[in-house]
């Protein structure tokens, strides 16, 4: 019994080190369009989202930020992102999004995804933070990747 505990304790070590080592080699995102959660604003709001300054046809050209927030009872940030295929076929989206403090730095990330989006289909995702902000918060879209489907 002592020797399965210990033998999952040292697995669970070495794969949280490959996750470092993963995570300390990761290249670094492009700089996207942001979205800043409005200070005068109650949580849940919308907030204008910028244009974004991508490359046309690029699976970044299909998403956006539509709303930038902090929950008022957990205090964890989250965005709402709109994804329109714009592609030539069906496709799953997964969308990565960063949290920024006012100086830019990132203190979370969320994950938001849709499934088998049909040829100029719309739909609406949540991408959820799961880290307390201390304040204002701003969203970006730190990569999209755009998978074919059948």
């Amino acid at each position: 019994m002592t020797l399965s505990v210990l033998g999952g304790l040292v697995l669970l070590g070495g794969c949280g080190a490959l996750v470092a080592v993963t995570v300390s080699h990761a290249p670094k995102p492009r700089t996207l369009p942001t979205t800043e959660a409005p200070q005068d604003k109650a949580p849940g709001k919308d907030a204008p989202s910028e244009d974004p300054a991508v490359e046309e046809g690029s699976p970044e050209a299909d998403v956006k930020v539509t709303r930038c927030a902090v929950d008022s009872l957990t205090t964890w940030p989250d965005a709402v992102v709109e994804i329109v295929n714009h592609g030539d076929s069906k496709a799953t989206y997964v969308v990565n999004v960063d949290f920024l403090d006012d100086s830019g730095t990132r203190f979370g990330k969320g994950l938001a995804a849709t499934d088998t989006l049909a040829v100029g289909q719309k739909a609406t995702e949540k991408a959820q933070g799961l880290v307390k902000v201390p304040g204002k918060v701003t969203c970006r879209v730190s990569k999209v990747t755009r998978y074919p489907t059948n």
